[in-house]
């Protein structure tokens, strides 16, 4: 416990982690009403706790936020909680893999050095790990949508034998055993006592932050500063809208679907969202991940097997493979794929490096600091 007049080196890490998120967040812009603040508990002697409300960024080209945050109402101290547990190998079996080990920000939170997902052990999963950003706008997640709430999302790489390998439990116990999350979780809920609910909110309150608006592209639509784009960008705007907004839609570049692109069936053998729904015509069929930072989250597809997005774009012009259950916006005229030219090639890749957030990437509130 930490008594009156001293403050601990723990607590001391955290008014500092708090204080830096505080001063990002205001710079902020504000369009939706600030959350309802979690309940306030009385403390012993009739002191009323109450954490710092944050309000999550709703850009202006971007749909509404479908989260529901008057269920977990975000707030400084709750995020600053909710970044040490996403950065902290305590929670998985050898103490060597956090969240960020496989999210790293650099890299859009994706991981760019291995095609697919890799845990403790140097074990690797089936999956290419999907960069992080916009939560607040998914209903659904991982490449076959397995997982639909936000905050069920840590449950699975933290359980996952070749991720984190963590029985959950044992993974609650750690972390109330150790002395820097008490102080934490009593400035975040009011309470020093580490409940699932409480673990599960705070790493869902730091994601939500997570918020990706700033790119060259989002200036050029919201007309800032800095938005310009160049004949090539523009041309390939163009061609983006009329050749890929059927599943990369609106400013969030995804229509959250499932989809089978014509991928050859890999080694893996990989069903995607069939192995969730046991549907044959979601057989082969995988979300549509958002294209934000896209410059950044390589490898590309749900096995990482494109290191560059040209050749992504090569795949849809000249290799998809027909099959049952092939998306019918690659099967029109007769043929399969995007007719599109080398120069139309070059034009869109120029356009979706417009959509690397570069202040998304560098900011420190969303680093290990």
């Amino acid at each position: 416990m930490i008594r009156v007049g001293t403050i601990s080196p723990a607590k001391i890490g955290f008014l500092v982690s708090a204080s830096l998120f505080a001063v990002v967040v205001s710079c902020q812009t504000r369009q939706n009403p600030d959350p309802k603040p979690n309940p306030a508990p009385t403390q012993p002697g009739g002191v009323v706790y109450q954490a710092t409300p944050v309000t999550i960024r709703q850009p202006a080209n971007f749909p509404a936020i479908t989260y529901q945050l008057s269920q977990n109402p975000p707030t400084v101290e709750g995020v600053a909680l909710g970044k040490t547990l996403f950065y902290d190998p305590l929670l998985s079996r050898d103490t060597t893999i956090s969240c960020g080990f496989c999210h790293q920000q650099f890299a859009g939170f994706g991981h760019s050095d291995h095609p697919l997902s890799h845990g403790i052990g140097g074990k690797f999963g089936t999956r290419n790990v999907p960069g992080l950003q916009n939560l607040g706008w998914d209903r659904e997640f991982f490449w076959d949508g397995g997982v639909t709430s936000l905050d069920e999302l840590p449950l699975s790489p933290i359980k996952n034998p070749v991720e984190m390998d963590m029985v959950f439990s044992d993974a609650l116990n750690r972390v109330q055993k150790n002395p820097k999350y008490p102080a934490l979780f009593k400035a975040a809920f009011g309470s020093d006592t580490v409940t699932t609910a409480r673990f599960l909110k705070a790493i869902s309150q730091f994601m939500l932050t997570l918020v990706s608006a700033d790119s060259r592209y989002d200036k050029y639509v919201r007309k800032e500063s800095g938005g310009a784009l160049s004949a090539d960008e523009l041309a390939g705007l163009a061609l983006f809208q009329q050749k890929c907004t059927a599943c990369h839609a609106t400013d969030l570049f995804t229509d959250k679907s499932y989809r089978n692109n014509g991928l050859p069936v890999g080694p893996i053998k990989d069903q995607g969202r069939y192995t969730i729904t046991l549907n044959e015509a979601d057989r082969l069929k995988f979300r549509v991940p958002s294209l934000r930072n896209v410059e950044k989250t390589f490898p590309y597809m749900h096995d990482g097997r494109f290191a560059m997005l040209e050749q992504v774009i090569d795949h849809y012009r000249s290799g998809v493979v027909n099959s049952p259950t092939l998306d019918p916006v690659l099967k029109q005229n007769g043929s399969s794929g995007i007719a599109l030219t080398d120069t139309g090639k070059k034009q869109v890749v120029a356009f979706l490096k417009t959509l690397t957030d570069d202040t998304f990437i560098n900011n420190r509130a969303f680093s290990a600091n």
